[in-house]
């Protein structure tokens, strides 16, 4: 494998880009040796999942597309961001028991330190920002 492969899909901020993102970024990892049956493969699917749900729902109408990038580090790390032109950052909203959202971050965070990785926010040139997960190939594709 090369020492580095990127890949990006930029799609419309609706709610049927969702799907289309985890659909989009199971197919790569596919491609680059993640079987579609493994454990790090469904945590990587519900991540952009949370992830692009939060770039159509909470950059309120501000961001017209978002973008989903994966870069593969010399087989040893996995970067998956999804980039908006919002510049408020993710924030924890609260979620009462009886709610369906507020939670996303929470999963999102969980799953990645599970995985030995982290999630950080990162500034774009436009204004915008990027939630970067980054995990331990090596982990990712067992």
């Amino acid at each position: 494998m090369a020492d580095h492969q990127e890949s990006s899909l930029t799609l419309p901020s609706e709610p049927a880009s969702v799907r289309l993102a985890r659909r989009y970024v199971s197919d790569v990892l596919g491609d680059w040796g993640l079987p579609s049956h493994a454990v790090r493969a469904d945590a990587l699917r519900l991540i952009i999942s949370e992830l692009a749900t939060n770039a159509v729902q909470h950059t309120l109408g501000r961001s017209p597309t978002f973008t989903v990038e994966l870069r593969l580090d010399r087989d040893e790390q996995l970067r998956v961001g999804v980039t908006d032109s919002h510049p408020r950052h993710p924030q924890r909203l609260p979620a009462a028991v009886q709610q369906d959202n507020g939670r996303g971050l929470v999963i999102i965070r969980f799953l990645a330190a599970e995985a030995g990785g982290r999630m950080t926010v990162e500034p774009t040139p436009n204004g915008g920002k990027t939630v970067w997960i980054s995990l331990p190939w090596t982990a990712t594709a067992r």
